[in-house]
């Protein structure tokens, strides 16, 4: 008993991280993940043993949208049957259906990218987000050294989404480097959270953050890069698509609520409800007490002012909160809000106890949907709310301080006048 309490303590005081370990541990994971990920690959392409039926990822959702649009049928992306055709005449027949909800802005971007083959596409799609994503985290950590930039490519919602074939290292990027140039280049950062809007509900509460916090740059920037993108869709697309979408969008909520994808799979509130066997209408009210938390939160910290890395992270982590559909793969705007506490450490010292708990959401996510299913654990769901849990605790400790005013130069990362 003795031995089992020094050894919680040593867990919980976070002294076991030291850099060398965890150097040999995110190194360990990573060549793991590959090799596993690398027999995943030939198991699925039936290089191993031969398969009875085509397998597919979500990209060939992605892929087929785009490539209706080639064939000056775009509005046939939200027509299940046409997308489904589309889908087996890429991949092969008997596939699960991969639906298509998003907005025609996503489609336009896939136009010109089903004009590679197939394969091509997935592999250069999903390296070049994942470039850009580690571009961006690297900044937002202001560390480049090997053990950060392993440590970002073994996070196992790297995996998730590869081997889903999802664009969530897309969704990160443009999240992270929007909040990374909100202070310096807000102009710029409204661009990024602007061009969101292909999947606009990660953009929920950026109104609310940027306009409380007066913003107005960003915030106009934001506005008028959405709009040209929907006109540009609307050129290119036509009308029809849009239409089409509207009412795709509007019955999308009965296939998330029908649990055809697994609750397991879930980050929100709603999708740890649904698993844990509670009804549509329980999990819509508990969804909405923890998106009006979230918010009051984001509102509080942005109309504060409070330094940078704190901001942000409340900001990513409460998106993944308010949200009613964001599944595992979406985890990577955790990471986004992970290297922000870690770049707010520089600033405010960090709990030894918070390493410990940054460190059990990493080796969570490894298999966090399948320990939800077995478990009937809102594994997902739990990350989600230590990781605002994480960030609202940083802010409540720098409400606390004794600040100088906003803007001056002697606080990093301190927010400027705007």
């Amino acid at each position: 008993m003795a031995a089992n309490g020094r050894l919680a303590t040593r867990l919980a005081s976070g002294e076991w991280l030291t850099a060398k370990r965890l150097h040999v541990c995110v190194t360990t994971l990573l060549i793991i993940e590959l090799a596993v990920f690398a027999f995943i690959v030939a198991g699925t392409h039936g290089w191993i043993v031969p398969l009875k039926g085509n397998n597919t990822t979500d990209f060939v959702s992605f892929y087929a949208a785009g490539h209706l649009a080639d064939m000056g049928t775009p509005a046939l992306a939200y027509d299940h049957a046409a997308h489904l055709a589309a889908e087996e005449a890429i991949v092969g027949e008997g596939i699960q259906y991969q639906f298509f909800n998003y907005p025609p802005v996503y489609q336009a971007l896939f136009a010109p990218i089903a004009h590679l083959p197939y394969l091509v596409a997935f592999v250069a799609f999903q390296t070049a987000t994942l470039l850009l994503f580690l571009f961006v985290a690297r900044r937002i950590i202001d560390d480049f050294s090997v053990t950060a930039l392993i440590a970002l490519l073994a996070f196992p919602a790297v995996w998730w989404n590869f081997g889903l074939g999802q664009n969530a290292f897309l969704t990160a990027a443009l999240f992270g480097a929007a909040t990374l140039l909100v202070d310096r280049r807000p102009v710029l950062a409204g661009l990024c959270f602007g061009a969101l809007c292909y999947k606009p509900h990660f953009a929920l509460l950026v109104p609310l953050a940027l306009g409380v916090g007066g913003h107005w740059r960003a915030f106009l920037a934001a506005a008028c890069s959405t709009v040209v993108l929907v006109l540009v869709s609307l050129d290119l697309l036509g009308w029809g698509t849009w239409h089409a979408f509207i009412l795709t969008a509007g019955a999308s909520h009965s296939m998330y609520e029908s649990g055809r994808i697994l609750f397991g799979g879930f980050v929100s509130p709603f999708g740890a409800i649904r698993l844990m066997g509670g009804g549509i209408g329980i999990a819509y009210a508990v969804q909405g007490v923890f998106a009006l938390l979230a918010a009051v939160v984001v509102a509080i910290v942005w109309r504060r002012g409070l330094s940078l890395p704190t901001r942000s992270a409340v900001l990513a982590s409460a998106t993944l909160v308010a949200i009613p559909l964001s599944l595992l793969y979406d985890m990577m705007l955790g990471a986004v809000a992970g290297c922000w506490l870690l770049r707010g450490a520089a600033r405010q010292a960090m709990p030894a106890w918070e390493k410990t708990a940054l460190a059990m959401i990493y080796a969570a996510m490894l298999d966090s949907r399948g320990l939800a299913e077995e478990l009937s654990l809102p594994v997902n769901t739990i990350c989600a709310l230590v990781l605002f849990g994480l960030a609202t605790r940083r802010a409540a400790a720098e409400l606390g301080l004794s600040l100088p005013s906003r803007g001056a130069a002697s606080v990093p990362d301190a927010a400027p006048t705007r």
